[in-house]
């Protein structure tokens, strides 16, 4: 039996499933939702999850299940469905869980809204928090060393009833208030990430990709700061380590994506032939409609907008070089 009261976790993904192997890492009772029937299947036949996350063999106190009903008296869940489909997931709860943290990294597509509001209006009755971070699925089911921000809606009493369920030796929290700084950092670097991969396409050299990391963080920065986002947060783990993580890997879903994109692959085909979802490029076209209607210059986050509308990426690459010379530090830039 399990020493502690179980943790249940929404999403089978890579991320959804890596984080269920974490927190099962010290004996915990870990419920596992799969939307595919298969994948449940698999997960407790055979402690594998092949489609998604084949590098690990999972903890047998990890059980899968397809019926959200099963949820019902979880006091602590971890939401890790794709962003676009959070709040139709959520609505589907047959309980509001006490403590509900969001592991998804978007912006809904329609309305604007990060996860915590789409979270809260599905869920009133649940304190919400955001965990965000540089991680790879692979490397935390590895029990490999992580360090996250995880931001609490409910302040310091929220943090003192997650923080020891979430902890192990290998992954370590930091305590935030900042919920949307949180969601802010994680959203927007995966359309950063996009960027980066594009820059690896088209072989620009490490020069550019750097100087398009740093230019990128100036755009959270602006975004986050008028979004009501403390800049400290976004300097941290969930911000600029997150950034840099993404932007220099093909490990990262959206790196690879915008590698494709710049090694000459069409937008359309690569995102239908992709079974685990590349966030940034569902969050780049609302992002760049937000920024546009609060008059926040966000050029390589257009830039990747117009990538995926199906715009040459030399030629997008060259409009980009092509802007007025300024200051760095210009709010226009």
């Amino acid at each position: 039996m399990s020493a502690h009261r179980p943790v249940g976790v929404l999403g089978a993904g890579a991320w959804g499933t890596a984080l269920a192997q974490m927190l099962s890492s010290d004996g915990r009772d870990v419920l596992l939702w799969a939307l595919e029937p298969e994948v449940a299947d698999e997960i407790n036949r055979s402690h594998r999850n092949t489609p998604y996350l084949p590098s690990a063999s999972l903890n047998p106190t990890i059980r899968a299940t397809g019926d959200l009903a099963e949820f019902a008296g979880v006091e602590i869940v971890l939401a890790v469905t794709p962003a676009q489909h959070l709040g139709s997931v959520l609505a589907k709860m047959a309980s509001a869980p006490r403590d509900l943290v969001l592991c998804s990294k978007g912006i809904e597509a329609g309305s604007g809204r990060l996860m915590n509001d789409v979270a809260k209006e599905a869920l009133p009755g649940s304190d919400v928090a955001v965990l965000s971070g540089p991680t790879f699925a692979h490397e935390v089911a590895a029990g490999l060393p992580t360090a996250v921000t995880l931001a609490c809606s409910g302040g310091r009493a929220q943090w003192d009833r997650l923080a020891p369920a979430i902890a192990r030796p290998a992954f370590r929290p930091y305590f935030s208030e900042d919920v949307t700084g949180a969601e802010i950092g994680g959203s927007i670097k995966n359309v950063l990430a996009i960027a980066c991969g594009v820059v690896e396409g088209l072989r620009l050299g490490q020069n550019a990709r750097a100087a398009l990391i740093a230019r990128g963080y100036a755009e959270m920065l602006r975004f986050g700061e008028a979004m009501g986002a403390e800049p400290e947060t976004l300097a941290g783990l969930c911000g600029l380590g997150d950034l840099v993580l993404t932007c220099s890997s093909t490990s990262s879903r959206n790196f690879s994506l915008g590698k494709a994109l710049g090694q000459g692959g069409d937008a359309a085909t690569l995102m239908a032939d992709r079974r685990t979802v590349a966030e940034g490029a569902h969050t780049a076209p609302v992002l760049h409609e937000l920024a546009e209607k609060r008059g926040i210059a966000m050029p390589i986050v257009s830039a990747v907008n117009m990538l995926l509308g199906g715009a040459a990426p030399a030629r997008v690459v060259e409009k980009l070089l092509a802007r007025p010379l300024t200051a760095e530090r210009d709010e226009s830039a």
